[in-house]
């Protein structure tokens, strides 16, 4: 009987044991040390499940938006709370969530108290990445053109330049055999000037993922043109999880100039002018995100001072192709923005306004801003946004720019 006893106690205490280690679920724990890692900890509430975070400062490198983690300590299938802060440009209506840190969803949408957000969200696995947006890295931009170059015979991956920060930053050129060099025409797609923009690089995948595909229009756009593509200009930044727009002394899209600072802008000014001067330069396009309250893609243009007769001519017959397959989830605005002299001080600066006062007049170049604040800015919603792009460059080529009276 005694021992009866004796294992019915040690068997309630096993049991009671148990049921404290069921009540105490891991510590949750945030980690940054990877490519592209932000995220300064104010709080992590154990008891609450809650962690607190605004975006890592780096002091002189732009605004304090971005931010990625990696959270661990998770208990499978329970749910956890983020509280992000740090304003609006810092604070997506829902955030971007990963298993993997390849294959992004989005959140819930966030509850806003005053400058931070909160978000719940549940978890399958016992750690997941949690983002600003769907994160795309120097590595992502690399592995994406040695992909294709792999892949595709017409092809050629090569590094735009070595940044300051020794890092190298990838770049593709695509021209299948078709028309002779000399009659191509020639197109430079640009993402990520400012570093918390990752939107932009997801477009530019979409962009480049149909321009290398079966679709016919892809096929006779790179038989009749040279496409240099280049993923992320600003490396630096986008490694180290810093902002990069107004950084010092003035970010990549301000650097336009007789003496840029930034060495992936010389670099792409080199070549948009080794293009211009054989003839053989006709469209660039520099993709961005724009403000929180955008909720749909528009496009910046350069001011008219700027423009030839020719270069209003393409400008409009490029306006007017864009709409017709920019038509959704995330549907173009008919009505361009212009960056003049209103816009900003260093006007003249900007890469699309440089690129139509140094080329040919008959050049078209804008700036595509992609709505990250929505529904569907996802990495599907901005590949589309990219594949239409490529279609509506397509679409505007089929009348040859360089003979526009």
């Amino acid at each position: 009987m005694r021992n009866i006893t004796r294992l019915v106690f040690l068997a309630a205490v096993a049991g009671y044991c148990t049921s404290l280690a069921r009540a105490a679920p891991p510590p949750l724990n945030v980690s940054i040390d990877f490519e592209g890692g932000s995220a300064k900890v104010e709080e992590i509430d154990q008891r609450d499940r809650l962690v607190r975070i605004v975006p890592t400062p780096h002091p002189e490198r732009g605004w304090q938006c971005w931010w990625y983690f990696k959270l661990s300590g998770i208990e499978p299938g329970e749910t956890v709370t983020l509280d992000v802060g740090n304003g609006s440009w810092a604070t997506p209506d829902r955030a971007a969530v990963s298993l993997d840190g390849r294959t992004w969803e989005q959140t819930e949408p966030g509850r806003r108290d005053g400058k931070r957000i909160v978000y719940r969200q549940r978890v399958a696995a016992a750690a997941a990445y949690f983002a600003w947006g769907p994160a795309f890295t120097p590595s992502d931009a690399a592995a994406l053109v040695e992909r294709v170059a792999r892949e595709k015979p017409y092809a050629t991956s090569f590094s735009l330049c070595t940044t300051r920060g020794g890092r190298p930053t990838p770049a593709l050129k695509i021209a299948e055999p078709g028309l002779p060099d000399a009659e191509r025409y020639g197109l430079w797609v640009q993402a990520r000037q400012h570093a918390w923009e990752a939107g932009s690089s997801w477009v530019l995948r979409g962009f480049l993922e149909w321009l290398v595909s079966d679709d016919a229009r892809a096929a006779s756009l790179r038989r009749s043109a040279e496409i240099t593509l280049v993923p992320v200009m600003d490396i630096d930044n986008t490694a180290i999880g810093a902002g990069g727009k107004e950084q010092k002394p003035h970010d990549h899209n301000r650097d336009w100039s007789d003496e840029p600072h930034w060495h992936s802008v010389a670099a792409a000014m080199a070549e948009i002018g080794k293009l211009d001067a054989a003839g053989r330069f006709d469209l660039f396009i520099d993709l961005h995100n724009p403000g929180a309250g955008s909720r749909r893609p528009f496009f910046y243009v350069p001011p008219d001072e700027l423009l030839s007769d020719a270069g209003r001519a393409n400008l409009a017959r490029f306006l007017d192709a864009a709409p017709a397959v920019i038509t959704g989830p995330l549907r173009i605005e008919e009505k361009p923005k212009v960056t003049g002299a209103n816009y900003d001080k260093r006007w003249r600066r900007i890469s699309k306004n440089w690129a139509v006062s140094h080329t040919a007049g008959h050049v078209v170049a804008v700036t595509l801003e992609t709505a990250w604040n929505t529904p569907h800015s996802t990495t599907a919603g901005y590949q589309t946004v990219g594949r239409q792009l490529g279609q509506a460059v397509e679409l505007y080529l089929r009348t040859d720019p360089r003979q526009t009276p």
